[in-house]
């Protein structure tokens, strides 16, 4: 098994999909809009991969957080909101907007879980704040990091609950950022001693089953490089700091933060400590030299692996109480 997580490019395996993947063996895959019609096709497509790897419990993940990012929505599924939704509830009233998000989590993994995906990208434990970019602000739970925390914990006990495993992203912190990893590098210029504040969610959530690297330089811990390819970053304060010990992914190498070819940015990652490379875009020739690039997972890595997903355990819930239950405590605000 390769240590990467591979895209798909349609509504169905290609034979030369088939055909590298039976070979390359990723750890996982990760699904997209362009893999998305309904609920036939997407299921057939999810029972698919795990034929291909003869075993149920493939990882097969997902983006489906709500608001902008929902690769999965209407006139199929129902629309679902995102984190600031939560965080107006919680400065009227914490618990019930702790209430609401475990509930909108619970249904989403359902929603999942029925199609046959694993894994969801969520929740953010980032901690926004005045400058942070759009593209965390208009996603993240609020700017106090026990808040953060609250609907953090609330979100990965709503998937589990549905049968999902939730990520948590983007260790170490993603909110003082103020520009868009996805275009740009960003650096973040606070010290040690600030940057605690950042620290506190995930710490609190130290315990997740699965967690996803930033591609942010931090100037008080690694002056030349992000953290996904910063070893001094992902052993000193992912793994001993925050005492994060389980499956640490990258975020997706293809983002303009980091430099290099696809080979140079998955072999780094995992040289610096990533358990697992996420590489979306589906490119032959890039996940050819991906694969050729890494070798086989670490026995730590696959038994981190095997632990996140042996804690899915199959859900049970009335996806439409659930949704319903949650527009009734979202409306408080």
């Amino acid at each position: 098994m390769k240590p990467v997580i591979f895209g798909l490019a349609g509504h169905a395996l290609s034979d030369d999909e088939r055909a590298f993947f039976r070979e390359a063996r990723p750890a996982g895959y990760i699904l997209f809009k362009r893999n998305v019609a309904d609920r036939a096709q997407l299921r057939a497509l999810t029972d698919s991969l795990r034929d291909l790897e003869g075993r149920g419990d493939v990882a097969i993940l997902v983006d489906q957080e709500g608001g902008r990012v929902a690769r999965l929505g209407p006139p199929e599924w129902p629309a679902f909101p995102a984190g600031p939704a939560f965080d107006a509830l919680y400065e009227r009233a914490p618990m019930s907007a702790i209430e609401a998000a475990r509930a909108n989590a619970h249904a989403i993994g359902l929603m999942l879980a029925e199609v046959g995906i694993t894994v969801d990208c969520l929740p953010l434990l980032d901690v926004a704040r005045e400058g942070t970019t759009e593209a965390i602000a208009s996603r993240a739970y609020g700017h106090e990091p026990k808040r953060v925390a609250a609907m953090g914990r609330a979100t990965l006990e709503g998937l589990a609950a549905g049968g999902v495993v939730g990520v948590v992203k983007h260790m170490p912190g993603h909110g003082r950022a103020i520009v868009d990893s996805h275009y740009d590098l960003p650096t973040v210029t606070a010290s040690d001693a600030e940057l605690e504040e950042d620290l506190a969610p995930f710490r609190a959530l130290a315990g997740a089953a699965m967690g996803m690297t930033s591609h942010i330089v931090y100037e008080a811990w690694d002056r030349e490089r992000p953290a996904t390819l910063s070893p001094i970053v992902i052993e000193g304060i992912i793994r001993r700091r925050i005492g994060f010990d389980g499956l640490l992914m990258t975020d997706d190498i293809d983002m303009k933060a980091l430099s290099g070819t696809a080979g140079e940015k998955a072999a780094g990652a995992i040289a610096a400590g990533c358990d697992l490379v996420l590489d979306c875009w589906a490119r032959m020739d890039e996940m050819v030299e991906i694969a050729g690039r890494l070798g086989d997972i670490s026995a730590a890595s696959r038994a981190r692996l095997d632990r996140a997903m042996a804690s899915a355990a199959p859900g049970e819930g009335d996806l439409a109480a659930l949704l319903a239950k949650r527009d009734a405590l979202l409306a408080l605000a």
